[in-house]
């Protein structure tokens, strides 16, 4: 067991089970230290009688507990719908439906997950892709064959053709506010480039993405259009940097139809799966520390975190590591195995932008001819 997380004494579960506690701490012993998770959750394997908000009631079927999981989920507690063909979550006003394989000792895994520090819906996928001994055969029992983990269920359709591909290695990934920074850090060489206009008239944001695709043209970047894939489109860009919220949005088939490439963000192995469902052109991990410069869905996934996604889709889909990266910590970013790194105030807040896109760039040099 680890020396700064211990199990024994917790309420892990409703109605308490040593046999199962036993298995949680086994197969907990194995997935390595994390932070302590401040969420106390239980898993109850018979609805309490005042279930609470860390309560996670897992049954086995809908029809014979409609009305009560609608009460449960009033009352703040969240439902876990288990079956032969997956398992369904309900939390928040969310429903997190994974069809896949459940082993024999996958709610000890989801609790070894919980207490990983992951969330309910991110603990519930690496639960499905647990096999019953994993802790058992390697030093690191870690879940990383993309093989075994679950898929996401009720998702629209995806494009009939992948998203137009793009290089796995896209480098120093600047995020700019404004056209003007693009034709400027394009002019500096950087090869891979984003747009994020999120305030303009329709008019002057038809200009600015227009100024910008001109900008990656004559300087041969791969200009990336944040949300606005319409206009994108007509201005011919390289490609779309979208939200896991835009892809029940954005037209996909026009997307994919214009020959654009799609970056889509994801906070967690959940979004993941799900963005791996339409076969983006790149997959983008974020956040990876605390960001100013927008509200994050989600806390910071930390260096650890990516670590595992990285292990997991390396070699996949081109990744993409955002949220907080600075100069300081790139090296220790591109440490992860991550080949490309999204950076917003490292450039737009420099005193010498060209200084430091030059400096940045060297740091991914090195890392990429190791």
């Amino acid at each position: 067991m680890t020396q700064t997380l211990k199990l024994t004494g917790r309420d892990l579960f409703w109605p308490p089970a040593d046999e199962l506690t036993e298995a949680v701490e086994r197969i907990r012993a194995r997935l390595g230290d994390w932070p302590p998770n401040l969420a106390p959750w239980r898993l109850c394997l018979t609805p309490p009688d005042r279930p609470n908000g860390g309560d996670l009631i897992v049954v086995a079927d809908e029809q014979h507990h409609g009305e009560n999981i609608a009460r449960w989920l009033v009352q703040g507690a969240g439902v876990i719908e288990a079956g032969n063909g997956g398992a369904t979550l309900h939390l928040g006003g969310e429903r997190y439906r994974l069809e896949g394989q459940l082993a024999e000792d996958w709610i000890a895994a989801l609790a070894a997950f919980l207490d990983c520090g992951f969330a309910p819906h991110d603990a519930l996928v690496l639960a499905l892709a647990w096999r019953d001994g994993d802790e058992k055969r390697t030093a690191d029992a870690w879940p990383s064959d993309l093989a075994r983990f679950p898929r996401v269920a009720g998702l629209p359709a995806a494009p009939a053709q992948p998203f137009a591909p793009c290089p796995h290695d896209l480098g120093l990934y600047p995020v700019l506010p404004t056209a003007e920074w693009v034709e400027r850090v394009a002019g500096f060489g950087v090869r891979t480039i984003q747009l994020r206009r999120k305030t303009a008239e329709p008019a002057e944001l038809v200009r600015e993405i227009e100024r910008s695709v001109a900008a990656g043209r004559t300087h041969g970047a791969r200009v990336f259009i944040n949300d606005h894939w319409q206009h994108a489109i007509g201005a011919g860009a390289y490609g779309v940097h979208l939200g896991q919220e835009d892809v029940h949005t954005a037209d996909l088939h026009a997307i994919a139809a214009a020959g654009l490439r799609l970056g889509l963000s994801t906070h967690g192995y959940y979004e993941m799966l799900t963005a791996l469902h339409f076969r983006p052109s790149y997959i983008a991990l974020g956040a990876v520390f605390a960001t100013t410069t927008k509200v994050m869905p989600t806390a910071p996934q930390g260096l650890a975190r990516l670590t595992r996604y990285v292990r997991l889709l390396n070699g996949v889909v081109p990744l993409v590591a955002i949220g907080g990266i600075s100069a300081d910590v790139l090296p220790d970013v591109l440490a992860t195995g991550v080949r490309c790194a999204a950076l917003v105030r490292a450039v737009t807040e420099a005193a010498d932008p060209a200084v430091a896109v030059a400096s940045l760039q060297k740091a991914f040099d090195k890392k990429l001819s190791d």
